[in-house]
């Protein structure tokens, strides 16, 4: 992580637990299979990253000046009681520090069930600042009632990010509905679009960016994702963005 350019100051090491693993086997060229190794289980302590505790958030919140965007997704609470704690105690934090709150909801259902998950999220959801979400995730983080989005920009919520995938994603806010479609490219592997989406979405947040600027690279960072084999490996450099002629696309309102 350093070598990318990562702030590992905060990081500590849990030498009582392994680090977390994530298997993935390839058997079609759209089908994936995904093996969990990272919660605790019976006889198991779990992973270093299951046993996330509150005091270590908190560090990370006085250690320095307050983070500018606190990220969190959906995985981290289905790893254990102690992880879902330090979300919860991270939440309440970034309201007290003035930090806005970013939530990739990035259900996964071989960690936690829908039920579960949905109890889970929907507390998070009046801190929550930037939502992103898939369309079938989003029934996951809004109150029950026909309309998701506009139950979670009532809550507070100010912009509900979608991903659509090869439609490309829109985003809803209070000044309404923006759309842009995907980039195309011949897609390799989809193992880790979702996170690249999310990664140049708040890139550019962070760079002051517009939203439809934050769509626009998010697509991008997804389409590099999907161009290339692996999780991460695809991620572009600032310097290759324009690869895939960022911020020539067209939005649609």
């Amino acid at each position: 992580m350093r070598a990318e350019g990562v702030d590992t100051s905060c990081v500590t090491r849990d030498t009582g637990a392994p680090t977390g693993l994530i298997l993935f086997e390839p058997r079609l060229p759209e089908v994936t299979r995904v093996q969990y190794y990272l919660a605790g289980s019976a006889g198991s302590a779990g992973s270093a990253g299951s046993r996330l505790d509150a005091d270590r958030v908190e560090r990370a919140f006085t250690a320095g000046p307050p983070p500018r965007v606190l990220h969190l997704t959906g995985i981290t609470p289905a790893l254990g009681t102690s992880a879902r704690d330090a979300c919860r105690r991270a939440l309440r934090l970034a309201r007290e520090h003035g930090v806005p709150v970013s939530l990739d909801a990035n259900y996964r259902s071989r960690l936690l069930s829908s039920e579960e998950a949905a109890a889970e999220l929907r507390d998070w959801i009046p801190y929550v600042d930037v939502l992103i979400a898939s369309d079938d995730e989003l029934p996951l983080c809004a109150p029950p009632g026909p309309d998701a989005v506009k139950a979670l920009l009532d809550l507070g919520v100010r912009e509900v990010v979608v991903k659509l995938g090869a439609d490309g994603a829109v985003a809803h806010s209070a000044d309404g509905e923006l759309r842009v479609p995907a980039r195309p490219v011949r897609a390799v592997d989809a193992v880790g679009a979702g996170d690249a989406f999310v990664a140049g979405y708040l890139s550019a947040l962070l760079d002051g960016e517009d939203i439809a600027a934050r769509l626009d690279r998010a697509v991008t960072t997804g389409a590099f994702a999907v161009a290339q084999p692996g999780d991460w490996e695809g991620a572009p450099t600032r310097a290759e963005l324009g690869l895939l002629g960022a911020g020539q696309g067209t939005v649609v309102r």
